[in-house]
């Protein structure tokens, strides 16, 4: 996919990315596959699959208490249980308003590890990472379920296939995360400002038709993923079959901003090509 060649252009010093079909068959790959990056916020959708699990094994429920009075693990997951984005702070009532929080993230890790008696990284381990043969992705002892994970663009692209066929999960169960909960509430969407409606399913964010946004003009309403203040990504497109993964060394900012947009558009139109 020469594509994929355009990450050489990027003012970074090492970038990797990867595209994945739902058969799990690389359709290309550029940059050091095994190279490891922090995923900062990418680490979400890890997290958020990890409670998904737990919610189908049964060891916690979507609609039960979690986080500050009146929230529950859906709350927590949709970043609408009134947590402020970086502290213990409450800004809202639960289901008020789509506030983005690590917090939320940080307070649903200690929910899930109180129900089960495992420490999250642990959890995530082996309900997520050990199953996909993700090996060199790690939420280290301590790490922060928001923002704390580091892996690979070959990892990633097992995680992508998982999310277009689920093989952990069951399919409604990801079809339920991935479709707008709580819909109709604005918010911000970090980089990018306020975002009327500023959609999101359970711990991925949906691209619908918001207007600036880090996945392509081609991109359909129905791609899902994140992307980390670390210069990663990670989107799903169920139309196009496919899942990118693009890893960086540089803090996003404006360089992202003006370099992931045509990206995943030029992309995209490899794999129509294809």
């Amino acid at each position: 996919m020469e594509s994929l060649r355009m990450i050489e252009n990027w003012p970074v010093d090492t970038a990797a990315a990867v595209v994945v079909r739902a058969d799990g068959t690389v359709a290309g790959s550029h940059g050091p596959q095994e190279h490891r990056f922090a995923l900062a916020s990418v680490t979400k959708p890890l997290a958020a699959y990890a409670a998904l699990l737990a919610i189908e094994e049964g060891a916690i429920e979507l609609d039960e208490p979690a986080g500050p009075a009146g929230a529950t693990v859906r709350h927590l997951l949709a970043h609408t249980s009134g947590l402020a984005f970086d502290e213990d702070r409450i800004m809202a009532q639960p289901g008020a308003r789509r506030i983005y929080s690590n917090a939320g993230f940080e307070a649903l890790g200690e929910h899930l590890a109180k129900a089960t008696d495992i420490p999250f990284p642990q959890y995530l381990k082996e309900a997520v990472l050990d199953p996909l043969g993700m090996t060199a992705t790690e939420l280290p002892v301590g790490g922060s379920p928001a923002k704390d994970a580091v892996s690979t663009a070959a990892d990633l692209a097992r995680f992508g296939a998982e999310l277009l066929a689920p093989r952990l999960l069951a399919r409604e169960t990801l079809t339920e995360a991935t479709s707008v909960v709580f819909p109709g509430l604005s918010g911000v969407l970090p980089g990018y400002g306020n975002q009327k409606p500023n959609d999101w399913g359970l711990g991925f964010e949906i691209r619908d038709g918001k207007a600036p946004h880090w996945t392509g003009a081609g991109s359909s309403p129905r791609t899902f993923g994140h992307f980390g203040q670390a210069g990663t990504f990670l989107w799903v497109d169920p139309e196009a079959g496919a899942a990118c993964a693009a890893l960086a060394d540089r803090a996003f900012g404006p360089w992202a901003i003006e370099a992931w947009p045509p990206f995943t558009d030029a992309v995209l139109a490899d794999l129509r090509a294809g």
